[in-house]
């Protein structure tokens, strides 16, 4: 096996169990080989099948590249008991960032420090995105520590764009927050049959959570003290709940009866079906709405886009932006010759020139060169919002926890929405039971602002 050596983290004091990969990628296999990732089932992932069947295979044409997709609602619990059981049907697990505590500190996932030095220029990404897709601990500033371990290399980057109904609202898109609730009425008033507003809602993987971390980080809220670790009295402070109370009272009563689950697919079939004014969702699941074989609003794509706008989050106390996307990691319980092939596959796909092909075939790169090249800018309308948000990024807390964090988010913030709990009450509860949780896990420090 590739695996080594157990190692102790470097750079934050982490409980890592995870085992060494080689600074050098060992001889490759001649023989046919399938490399397996796990993903959860959306247009990226089948995206990623095809390019690397049409691109990897030009230099390893004994290999296959294979997707498998599972619901997102699955996709921490098909990856983590197969984790548990110390035996993966996947070689690469796609994981979201704040999955790579729990998998470092369990030992589940390749610590590839040493073969990043050797074969991946690190100077070539904006350094918040490398730590996010890869490193672990996290720096309290969420920027990269050099002499942190990695885990994972950049797969595809995301944020949320908002996409707004030009003919509808006009071509200038609304610059604050305020601002936009109150077109979003106005439109909503003018239109009968079509909702102000459209996001996620939904109690499953992190929709709720993610929608009022965004509207928290913009009401000037946070999520967390992480050098104390402290959650309760910070998350729900005086800004805190301000934001609670914009999303329940102001956003929820603009949105469509019966969304109170929508995520990503039943947001996009809102807007393709002219229902909402304006929208929010995840760059890399808007491709879909530019589709006309899935869109009312033109039977071109030049069509659709005189009614379709996308533009970067509205400001209001703050300019912040919810971070998205995903990194590449390598299964510890993969075969030997399993483990190189991903190695070989990952300093592969990160060249700049592969970067900007992904680019070009719907990919979300985090290469600073691929972000700015016009393959990436041109292949989508939204594509510029995400190389413009970078900067403006905010992620939640990358502890090993997180799974349990995000579930008590996503099921009290749903409660606000669906009216089974007043703001104040949902709020104060996420507070209370999140931090029960770090509490009761007895460690130190943590990341991901």
């Amino acid at each position: 096996m590739l695996m080594v050596t157990t190692a102790v983290a470097c750079g934050g004091g982490t409980d890592s169990s995870a085992p060494k990969a080689p600074a050098t990628i060992p001889e490759l296999t001649k023989d046919p080989l399938t490399l397996s990732f796990i993903w959860f089932d959306w247009p990226p992932a089948h995206a990623l099948e095809d390019f690397a069947n049409a691109e990897y295979t030009k230099v390893r044409p004994n290999v296959t590249i294979k997707v498998n997709t599972v619901p997102n609602a699955n996709w921490h619990d098909a990856m983590f008991t197969q984790f548990a059981a110390h035996k993966t049907d996947f070689d690469i697990p796609i994981l979201d960032s704040q999955h790579i505590g729990e998998a470092v500190t369990n030992g589940n996932i390749l610590d590839i420090t040493d073969f990043v030095k050797k074969n991946i220029d690190v100077n070539a990404y904006n350094p918040y995105l490398l730590a996010a897709y890869g490193q672990f601990p996290q720096a309290e500033t969420g920027k990269r520590d050099e002499n942190a371990s990695l885990y994972g290399l950049p797969l595809l980057g995301d944020t949320w764009t908002m996409i707004y109904r030009k003919d509808l609202i006009g071509d200038k898109p609304p610059q604050t927050w305020d601002e936009m609730i109150s077109v979003a009425e106005k439109c909503q008033a003018d239109n009968p049959g079509v909702s102000g507003l459209a996001f996620h809602q939904a109690n499953g993987s992190d929709a709720a959570a993610v929608t009022y971390n965004t509207v928290n980080g913009v009401y000037g809220g946070n999520l967390w003290d992480a050098k104390t670790r402290k959650i309760d009295g910070v998350l729900n402070d005086a800004a805190g709940q301000e934001a609670m109370d914009v999303l329940v009272n102001k956003m929820k009563p603009l949105t469509a009866k019966g969304s109170g689950n929508w995520f990503i697919d039943e947001v996009n079939a809102a807007v393709a079906q002219g229902k909402a004014c304006i929208a929010f969702n995840w760059i890399a699941a808007s491709g879909a709405l530019l589709d006309p074989k899935e869109s009312t609003l033109g039977s071109t794509r030049e069509e659709i886009l005189e009614k379709l706008g996308f533009a970067t989050l509205p400001t209001q106390k703050t300019n912040l932006v919810p971070l998205g996307g995903m990194g590449m990691h390598v299964s510890a319980y993969s075969s030997e010759e399993k483990q190189a092939e991903a190695l070989n596959f990952m300093k592969w796909f990160e060249q700049a020139d592969i970067q900007k092909k992904w680019a070009a075939a719907g990919g979300v790169p985090a290469r600073t060169d691929a972000l700015e090249s016009p393959e990436f800018l041109n292949a989508g309308p939204f594509n510029k919002v995400y190389a413009d948000s970078v900067p403006r990024m905010r992620d939640m807390w990358n502890v090993p926890e997180y799974a349990r964090l995000v579930d008590i988010e996503n099921t009290n913030v749903n409660a606000a929405l669906n009216g089974a709990k007043s703001p104040k009450e949902a709020l104060d509860d996420i507070a209370k039971q999140q931090q029960s949780v770090l509490d009761s896990s007895n460690r130190k420090g943590g990341g991901g602002l």
